[in-house]
């Protein structure tokens, strides 16, 4: 009677790692295209209000972003410590924003220009007043479709 054995000698074989160089560059690709940079940098300190009915943005292509708040304590010397206008990585007065407005409606095509949108990102310890004066600049140059960027209540 023949008996029969297992061969123990060989063990568990390599892991081929021929094409892991290949999967990493398919990553790196994925999360490059994906990634959103950041268009301008804020040089505002923005805490935003807190509120109860949050909607998200539908196409964020579409935004034009004007932040109101106290200068960061870089630009706190030239500029003060009151309430500034940024208007992407520019402080700018009241009266910019309608060229601002006008610059951004050109930027985009003719069929998106109806949609789009203003987002307002103003810090919660600025003056009703300034805020009052950008809305009106704004409709002025016929900007109606106005954001308020808020975060939601115990976030």
């Amino acid at each position: 009677m023949a008996k029969f054995s297992r061969k123990t000698k060989g063990g568990i074989p390599a892991i081929n790692t021929a094409s892991l160089s290949d999967i990493v560059f398919m990553l790196l690709f994925f999360f490059m295209l994906t990634a959103q940079v950041r268009k301008f940098e804020t040089k505002v300190t923005i805490r935003v209000p807190e509120a109860s009915e949050v909607v998200k943005l539908e196409r964020k292509d579409l935004a034009s972003y004007i932040s109101i708040g106290v200068p960061t304590l870089g630009y706190q010397t030239l500029y003060g410590d009151d309430a500034q206008v940024q208007l992407n990585d520019s402080f700018k007065s009241v009266d910019d924003i309608r060229d601002f407005i006008a610059a951004e409606r050109e930027a985009r095509s003719e069929v998106d220009r109806p949609f789009m949108t203003t987002v307002l990102k103003v810090d919660q310890n600025v003056r009703m007043g300034v805020v009052t004066d950008v809305k009106q600049e704004l409709r002025r140059c016929s900007a109606l479709r106005i954001f308020y960027s808020a975060r939601r209540t115990g976030q």
